[in-house]
């Protein structure tokens, strides 16, 4: 009796391993390890277990196992090579959106939603998964093999095209007076970020041998249409305290250099610039000094939100005092030359639509 309830114990041991005894039906399941015996054929020539008619297979070895699968995940993106890849700021702009709930609203269902999300969240190819993994026991070295049936993929990258396709036709349909604003503007940058990703995508579909759905449209071209909103948007310049439209001037040609136009009459977005100048004494010091601060903020006046602030304050000196104010205006023009172009980009990549 107690052998055979050693028994018993045994083969439920065994059939826990294999996972039949005992295991949650709502686990992830995981590849089985083999070890040591004959070396699998995948090892040496992942095609003769999966054929390419099927399949796109790569294999990956470390030291470990979870080194190994890693590996095998890269050598499989990288048979497909840079065409896949999105750019990583571009991916995680829209990695990003999906995530903090931008895209909700701008699609038709909440299955279209959903599978939006499940796209952002991809860290390596869908339909993707490690199929097989041998341990080489004599040289302590795990094989994996990482597999893409090629139907499985095709179904998922269509689906996952079609919705961002869907995102994309609600993003930019729109009134021409919304359309010719900074939402039109960052509804079309965000559009082109949607764009590249389908990109990506549809290049799996196409060294999977599969169709891709009609109506593709390159980012480049939402970009230049974004670039093109922005030429359409005057942004009006008011400046406190100038002195010889120096500093108007300098903020003209910053925003000039990103795209937009400045003046106008009635312009919705406004550069309210506040520059005061006033004398600095300095014990012991016969040198003349000037305090320039500096306050612009560029503000929607129809939202009544400011949305750029830029602020700037120095002390220049000299022997005169008309002089040291004369290079407090100078630096001043120096500061908005050199950074108020990349802040308004800055923001501009930033900004995102909001439904």
């Amino acid at each position: 009796m107690l052998k055979l309830k050693f028994v018993i114990l045994w083969l439920c041991l065994l059939l826990l391993a294999l996972g039949a005894c005992g295991s949650s039906p709502s686990a992830p399941q995981q590849a089985a390890v083999g070890g040591g015996g004959n070396k699998p054929a995948w090892v040496d020539s992942v095609e003769s277990v999966y054929k390419k008619t099927q399949y796109t297979a790569a294999v990956g070895f470390a030291g470990n196992r979870e080194m190994a699968e890693k590996n095998a995940f890269a050598n499989l993106v990288g048979y497909f090579g840079q065409s896949i890849m999105a750019d990583q700021t571009i991916k995680e702009t829209y990695s990003g959106a999906v995530k903090n709930g931008v895209t909700t609203g701008w699609t038709d269902d909440t299955h279209i939603e959903n599978i939006i999300k499940s796209s952002a969240s991809l860290e390596t190819l869908a339909g993707a998964d490690i199929k097989e993994v041998w341990h080489d026991t004599k040289n302590n070295v795990y094989y994996a093999a990482a597999v893409m049936e090629k139907s499985k993929a095709a179904a998922i990258y269509t689906e996952m095209v079609i919705a961002n396709q869907n995102l994309i036709k609600n993003l930019v349909t729109m009134a021409p007076a919304v359309k010719n604003s900074l939402e039109g503007f960052s509804r079309y940058q965000f559009a082109a970020a949607v764009a590249d990703i389908n990109t990506s995508y549809s290049n799996v579909l196409k060294l999977i041998d599969a169709l891709v759905p009609a109506g593709l449209v390159k980012g480049d071209e939402y970009r230049l249409e974004a670039q093109n909103i922005a030429k359409s948007i005057p942004v009006g310049i008011t400046v406190k305290n100038d002195k010889a439209g120096r500093i108007q001037g300098a903020f003209a040609k910053a925003l000039s250099n990103v795209g937009f136009r400045s003046g106008g009459n009635n312009s919705r977005y406004i550069l309210n610039v506040n520059v005061t100048v006033s004398p600095v004494t300095l014990p012991n010091n016969t040198m003349k000094f000037a305090r320039i601060e500096l306050g612009a903020d560029l503000t929607d006046t129809a939202s009544k939100t400011v949305l750029v602030p830029f602020n700037f304050n120095s002390r220049e000196g000299h022997t005169t005092d008309a002089e040291a104010e004369n290079r407090a205006y100078a630096a001043a023009e120096r500061k908005i030359g050199e950074e108020y172009k990349d802040l308004l980009n800055e923001y501009l990549s930033q900004l995102l639509p909001k439904k």
